[in-house]
Order: C-alpha cells, then structure tokens, then sequence
C-alpha cells in the first residue's frame, strides 16, 4: 500500500501548481476531499481555534495536535500536511513530535524557528531563534526521516518579520541544504521578494495565501510563474465557516430559519451512507447458516 508520504511525493513530481485549501478537523478534511482537491494542511491556527477556542499563541500541547491530526488522518484519503509549530522542545522533542506524526499519518510536517510561545505569522510579536538554533530543528527533523520516519519535512523561517529579506533566504537556503523536503518563507511582503524567494531557493517552495495578510495575495497561475510549488489557504474555510454560523445565528435570533443544506445531503457528507452499506455487509439474514 502506497504511504501518505509516497501520495505527496507523486504530487510533488508533477507539473501542476498545489492547490491546498486548509482544514482543523475530520469534517473540514472530507469536504476538501469531496470537493476533489488533492492534499491538505491542518492548520495549526484554526485547530487552535476550534479545539480550544483560542488564538493561534503556543497554547496548544504536542497531545493535542496529534490527536486532532490522527482524526483527520484517518478519515481522508488524500495527503495530510501537518503543523508541528517548533517541534515541542529541543532536538529529541522535534524527533519525536516527526515519529508521532509519521506514526499519526501525516505525510509531512512543518517545523518552524519560531521562539516560544509561538504566535501566527502574519500577526506582530514575532520572535526568531538566533541561526544555530533554527539549523538545529530542521537537521534534528531531517535526522528522523533519515532514520526511518515515512514522512516529509517543511521547513519554515518567519525571519522576513524578525531580522529581514537576506536573513530569511539565508535560512531558507541552509534548510535546503541539510535536506527539507519542502521550503517555506513566512510572510514575504512584496511581489518582489516572493519572485527572490522562488529564483534564489532550490526544490519545492511553498506560499500562503491570507486574505488581508502582509503577502500579497496572488491568483495561482501567478504563483505558478514565479515558481511556487504549493499554494496554501489556511484560513479560507475558517473564515467561511465562522461567517456562516454568525449569519446563522443572527437569523435564528430574530425568529428565521437560516438556508442550510438538506438532511439527507447532510447525512450523506458526514458518511451515513458509507456506514449503511458497511452495515449491511455484516448484517446476518434468516437464510444464513450460524451453525460453527
């Protein structure tokens, strides 16, 4: 059976730019895949609101995260990229935060130079580990792969925001030469540096699409152009469905029904009919012999 790892690496062989819309939970994952889209990230943002019902500030533990990636692991098909924020702690954590997550189903995760508490990378209050440090993670991450971990590594610097452009491509650079699979430059905030990013950079790069982020936010033939590999919503259905239930609850307030889908297509995209025909595969008939 081929691994969620071997899925993402097929992907990342082909031609075509990525695109890979964000989920927090099994729920948000199966719409992503029945709407036909071929990978997904869990969002570290939106699990952390939606779990907790907390800002995206390091407050989420390394049991948590797994857990709510092992739900979505097992309920999809398509590939699973995961948030491993900083790894959880030195080398050895971010060793065994790769283990947990190749063992969970991921078939890659990012692991980013962030201090902790960690904060989201388009919010101000961002603090970098110095160089060494940064390398540290990423070799450590890298060593688990090698030493048997099915699974990617992307690697992340959020130093556009700490210490500029060149300290940022530098890191980018150096993670591709200890051996990430995928990189990523958080928060580039010029067309410009986006097009740097992509020329100076070797192997598969990623970018972020945050609508009223400090990234410019590109349509994917563009991103294509400039050389992106992977191009990531991460709060697209978030948003989406907090809008949702606002206007939901607005009209519920005032005595109206909001518009919803129907309850049999409800059924149906949760898996009712799945679970049906699984049942009745085992369901015992009077014609069936019971004798041992």
């Amino acid at each position: 059976m081929i691994s969620p790892r071997q899925k993402l690496a097929h992907l990342l062989d082909g031609d075509d730019l990525l695109i890979m819309p964000c989920c927090f939970d099994a729920l948000s994952a199966r719409l992503i895949e029945q709407s036909g889209f071929k990978l997904t990230f869990m969002s570290g943002f939106a699990v952390s609101a939606c779990r907790i019902g907390a800002p995206d500030t390091g407050l989420l533990s390394y049991g948590e995260i797994l857990d709510q990636g092992r739900n979505i692991c097992e309920n999809i098909s398509i590939p699973v990229l995961g948030d491993a924020d900083t790894g959880y702690g030195n080398a050895l954590n971010i060793k065994r935060t790769i283990n947990g997550f190749a063992r969970a189903g991921f078939a890659c995760a990012m692991i980013e130079d962030q201090v902790m508490p960690k904060r989201c990378g388009h919010t101000p209050g961002k603090k970098t580990v110095d160089r060494r440090e940064a390398l540290s993670r990423i070799q450590a991450a890298v060593d688990a792969r090698q030493e048997g971990a099915d699974i990617l590594i992307m690697a992340r610097t959020d130093a556009r925001a700490t210490d500029g452009i060149e300290e940022a491509l530098y890191r980018c650079q150096a993670f591709a030469d200890i051996g990430a699979d995928i990189i990523f430059m958080e928060a580039p905030q010029s067309i410009d540096e986006m097009k740097t990013f992509c020329s100076r950079i070797p192997g598969q790069k990623m970018a972020n699409m945050i609508q009223n982020g400090v990234t410019p936010l590109l349509v994917p033939d563009q991103l294509k152009e400039i050389g992106f590999k992977i191009a990531a919503y991460p709060l697209t259905l978030l948003s989406a469905s907090i809008q949702a239930m606002q206007n939901s609850l607005d009209l519920l307030k005032k005595g109206r029904y909001p518009e919803h889908i129907s309850f049999p297509e409800l059924q149906k995209t949760i898996g009712f009919d799945e679970y049906h025909r699984e049942e009745q595969r085992y369901s015992l008939s009077s014609k069936q012999d019971l004798s041992p």
